[in-house]
């Protein structure tokens, strides 16, 4: 089997499209670009694949309806533009997958469903259920109450976690162009990147800038999601809207990732890594630095010098050099509050003073995950 044709036999795909892949001249959505997806979904469950589907738009389905001749630059309009078209999108998947007698569902996350891990995991089990029904998911970033992250990279990353939750053998990532080039499409002696084994392939390439005037996302969103995602031990097909039938089907289209992990990361780990927000920070000396980056080894109290924040045992914290750069993030083992009397200390010490209870790790090395220095 060759290494697209892995893509072909994948049991669980995870799709992703951006907003201009389904929006038509006059921005709002178009209902032959939306049709035409929705008959690749139903080729790929024909030969036996589960599929979520993870699916911007709900903005530019809104905001002509509002009046507006763009998408919104302002969070109010922008949220309220999500709140009219949401429904709407929704309901343009329902029609389509109809006419093949499927059934789906609306899944709305935000960046903070993610970033806690008790939400983390009930959106991983509401996900599995609805497979399991046989639903296709359609999966979008809840604009109407999301803040900041409203423009959270077109749901690139979003769509390369959700892989990771539902355990995806392939991830397809849609966009407007037919896949990553050595520079910018267009311009003299850009050439498409075929595959990409490793992140440094693509050292110099320029892979910056922003989406189109309807979408939110860019081709670094893209790669960017593509790392997620093959860290994970997932491969990722890049390519354009019309390409995605032949892409489903293992055809030599758009760029292919390798996954990087033969052995897929645990959930926690990858929740950690790429979907936690930290709680708090431990600064660390050279020493404890150098056992966790060179030896991997757990974070034990005496090699602290000072925390800072308000966390709770097993909260995420980030583990901060002398110099101030973060060098790792990890589960926490005690409060904040009990921290102070910890710091300096080994852990023999601590089980003498404060009984054997405290003669353990700050952070565990299993629960530890070393933040990549670029």
């Amino acid at each position: 089997m060759t290494i697209r044709g892995a893509i072909a036999e994948a049991k669980r795909v995870v799709i992703k499209i951006g907003s201009s892949s389904l929006t038509g001249p006059d921005g709002g959505i178009s209902a032959e670009r939306l049709d035409g997806l929705v008959d690749v979904i139903a080729l790929a469950r024909e030969r036996g694949a589960a599929v979520v589907l993870v699916s911007s738009g709900a903005i530019a389905t809104g905001f002509p309806v509002l009046g507006l001749s763009r998408r919104p630059t302002d969070l109010a309009a922008a949220q309220a533009a999500a709140a009219v078209g949401q429904g709407q999108l929704i309901g343009r998947y329902t029609a389509s997958m109809a006419r093949y007698d499927v059934t789906v569902a609306q899944v709305l996350l935000t960046a903070d469903d993610l970033m806690r891990r008790s939400h983390y995991r009930n959106a991983a089990s509401t996900l599995e259920r609805l497979i399991e029904f046989g639903v296709v998911p359609v999966v979008n970033e809840n604009d109407t109450v999301a803040t900041a992250e409203i423009r959270f990279g077109d749901n690139d990353r979003l769509a390369a976690l959700v892989a990771h939750l539902v355990r995806a053998d392939a991830l397809i990532l849609l966009s407007d162009v037919d896949g990553l080039y050595t520079a910018r499409p267009g311009t003299q002696g850009a050439t498409l990147i075929d595959e990409v084994v490793t992140a440094a392939e693509l050292s110099g390439i320029d892979i910056g800038g922003t989406g189109s005037s309807i979408g939110s996302g860019g081709m670094l969103t893209k790669v960017e999601a593509a790392d997620i995602a093959t860290s994970a031990g997932i491969p990722v097909v890049l390519t354009s809207a019309e390409q995605a039938a032949q892409a489903i089907a293992g055809d030599q289209v758009g760029t292919y990732f390798h996954a990087r992990a033969d052995k897929r990361r645990s959930t926690r780990l990858l929740w950690l890594e790429h979907a936690s927000a930290s709680r708090g920070s431990l600064v660390l000396d050279d020493g404890a630095v150098r056992a966790i980056v060179e030896r991997g080894s757990s974070l034990l109290p005496a090699g602290v010098v000072s925390a800072s924040g308000e966390f709770s045992a097993g909260d995420p914290v980030d583990l901060i050099g002398l110099d101030g750069t973060v060098v790792a993030r990890g589960l926490v083992a005690f409060d904040s509050v009990e921290v102070p009397v910890l710091l300096g200390k080994s852990t023999h010490e601590l089980a003498a003073e404060h009984g054997p209870a405290y003669e353990r790790e700050l952070v565990h090395r299993d629960d530890l995950v070393l933040v990549t220095r670029n």
